[in-house]
């Protein structure tokens, strides 16, 4: 655990360092409620594996010219999800300097959360009713859950649904009633082949835009020759695109309101040992 721990303040001393440009021992000890001769000991134990990321001056370490991140990835999320909480434990009042979009909760049953652990964990199905748009009234299943997938905006599960006789992405608020548990299942999650197929997008700017517009956006996503490749699961391949706002069926009429267009994408295919079910 005390190894667990310690990776945990090296990630956090990385963190702070490239986003705020220096660290010292109070802001370790604030945040983890270590001591002053703990906080000193990572420090040290961080600039001496990695002596090309800091310089010291008067007891604050500061970001160096050639820092390399060895923990952490350029995801601002992370830092400003810390950013927005950190009163939690320092008491102060930076949580003002930072607001976060809250979309509506969705109503999902613990009960029902429960049973799909229980069958993920154990390789069961489940019977439940489920509700959809095409069919509001409730609808008796025989599913075969393998994976909880956020997609931004909610929350499904994936699975073999034998009604559909496919793999299909369920939301779990349009679960009805009680699921249960009835028996081994007999589907192995690695036929799930759009699971198990990688999908590159190639996205550029739309092309309507002009260089100026378009220059914009390829610093904004960081673009390469004016295009940004995602990579991602097929089956996930579509709400990707949702929340990105491309449309690949038509072009929005302004193209401001568009902004990206799906160039190309290409596909590495996945075979299992087995393709019978």
């Amino acid at each position: 655990m005390a190894k667990d721990l310690s990776h945990v303040r090296q990630y956090f001393i990385e963190l702070i360092l490239w986003w705020e440009g220096c660290i010292n021992c109070k802001t370790l000890e604030q945040q983890f409620s270590i001591t002053r001769q703990q906080a000193n000991t990572d420090l040290k134990t961080y600039t001496s594996h990695y002596p090309n990321n800091t310089t010291k001056i008067s007891g604050t370490y500061y970001s160096a010219d050639t820092f390399i991140a060895y923990y952490i990835t350029p995801n601002i999320n992370i830092y400003l999800h810390w950013f927005a909480t950190k009163d939690i434990t320092t008491h102060s009042s930076f949580a003002d300097n930072v607001s976060c979009l809250v979309l509506p909760p969705r109503k999902v049953s613990h009960n029902i959360i429960r049973v799909l652990i229980s069958a993920i964990r154990h390789k069961q199905r489940i019977e439940v009713d489920y509700v959809s748009l095409a069919n509001p009234e409730n609808d008796g299943r025989i599913f075969h859950p393998h994976t909880f997938v956020n997609t931004g905006s909610r929350w499904h599960i994936r699975g073999y649904c034998e009604k559909s006789q496919n793999f299909r992405d369920l939301v779990l608020s349009r679960f009805r009633g009680e699921a249960e548990l009835i028996d081994a299942s007999t589907i192995d999650p690695q036929q799930d082949l759009a699971w198990h197929t990688q999908v590159n997008l190639i996205l550029q700017p739309d092309p309507r835009l002009s260089p100026a517009k378009q220059a914009v956006l390829a610093n904004d996503y960081q673009m390469e020759g004016g295009q940004l490749v995602m990579s991602t699961r097929a089956a996930l391949a579509q709400y990707l695109l949702h929340e990105l706002q491309v449309n690949t069926k038509m072009l929005d009429g302004t193209p401001e309101a568009q902004q990206l267009v799906l160039g190309k994408r290409s596909i590495k295919r996945w075979s299992p040992i087995s393709s019978s079910f």
